[in-house]
């Protein structure tokens, strides 16, 4: 729906200037911007492309001379990205998914859900499933036995929740996402040969070739509220105890978090991430792309870690981390200046060889 900048300014506390009744219908980027879009230049190098355009409003940093950029308007940010978030929130016209419930859902009688609640085609919601008010089921997700979701959930197409699962309120998950898999747990008669390379790092010993019996998953999976996770993202089940993920905790896209994993509160896990079975992850904690932790370690609060870096120890609590095997990242960065110093250490390291090999004759 359309706003004015006044309302946009009331709406997320911001400091507007110019013609505050003037109406804006979409957001945009400087230079693709059109009369009636609000221009997202927050920094100095976006606002230049402002000419480039049409916009006769913008969303600019606070101090910023709006009038220089030939606007009619300008909403004022001392963290005009952090605003951003409030904009997308109120611009945001949502994918459409119809209320009511389509005829070819399938909804198990048993199955407990708010009168307000959205169910789209060929999903499927199980025996004694609870879903709470204001949650919308996108078409072919599917809700297992017992499963119990929050108020406020919205489930894109192809999500899938597993039985006994718990969610708590405003849960967002996005396609293909699976909640409560059984865990990767399998286990040989005698020690295998993995579990001696484990012991002995690389020695697999008198290990011969064996088959593997299933450790079936007894727990299920715990999540706290305001919980987002990425398209086809995996939350395993717990062996015996839940896998447990806090409140405010975000996701992107293909994470893995293993079974009987635990994760504190407002995490933020990007994409391809992979925490294996049985590991802690504390509060506030970052973990880059491709950051993968293994099994039964503790990474304290506040920890961040680069993206591609390899957890295969304990990490303390506010500890920056980078590189295979993770270590601190200005220790990181520091080898890795050095190794590229090499090509020419060893170039050097070469002549003086062959200077002492072969002396001069004139000595």
């Amino acid at each position: 729906m359309p706003y004015t900048i006044s309302q946009i300014a009331d709406a997320l506390g911001l400091h507007a200037e110019g013609d505050m009744s003037l109406i804006v219908t979409a957001v945009a980027e400087p230079a693709q911007a059109g009369a009636s879009d609000l221009a997202l230049a927050m920094k100095p190098e976006f606002a230049d492309q402002l000419s480039s355009g049409k916009a006769r409003a913008a969303m600019l940093w606070h101090g910023a001379d709006w009038r220089a950029f030939g606007l009619a308007a300008a909403l004022l940010a001392p963290r005009p990205r952090y605003a951003m978030a409030g904009l997308s929130a109120m611009m945001d016209a949502g994918a459409g998914y119809a209320p009511g419930r389509h005829p070819t859902a399938v909804i198990d009688p048993t199955a407990i859900l708010a009168d307000d609640v959205s169910v789209g085609a060929f999903a499927v919601i199980g025996p004694g499933a609870v879903i709470g008010a204001g949650s919308v089921i996108g078409a072919q997700v599917f809700v297992g036995q017992g499963a119990r979701i929050g108020q406020g959930a919205l489930l894109h197409p192809g999500v899938r929740i597993g039985h006994d699962v718990t969610i708590g309120d405003r849960f967002i998950a996005h396609f293909g996402a699976s909640i409560g898999a059984d865990g990767f747990s399998f286990v040989t008669p005698e020690p295998s040969a993995a579990e001696k390379v484990r012991e002995t790092l690389g020695d697999q010993g008198d290990a011969t070739a064996q088959s593997y019996a299933r450790i079936h998953s007894l727990g299920s999976v715990t999540i706290g509220d305001d919980v987002e996770l990425g398209a086809n993202s995996c939350i395993d089940r717990g062996t015996v105890r839940d896998t447990q993920v806090g409140s405010g905790c975000k996701f992107d896209n293909l994470a893995q978090i293993g079974h009987n994993v635990v994760i504190g509160t407002d995490c933020l896990i990007c994409a391809q991430v992979g925490i294996a079975g049985s590991s802690r992850i504390g509060n506030n904690v970052v973990l880059g792309g491709q950051t993968g932790v293994s099994d039964n370690l503790f990474i304290g609060d506040n920890v961040i870690t680069g993206g591609a870096t390899k957890v295969l120890s304990n990490v303390p609590s506010g500890r920056v981390m980078l590189g295979y095997p993770a270590m601190k990242m200005d220790t990181q960065l520091d080898l890795y200046r050095q190794l590229r110093r090499l090509p020419r250490l060893i170039a050097d390291v070469a002549r003086l060889k062959k200077a002492v090999s072969k002396p001069d004759p004139s000595d």
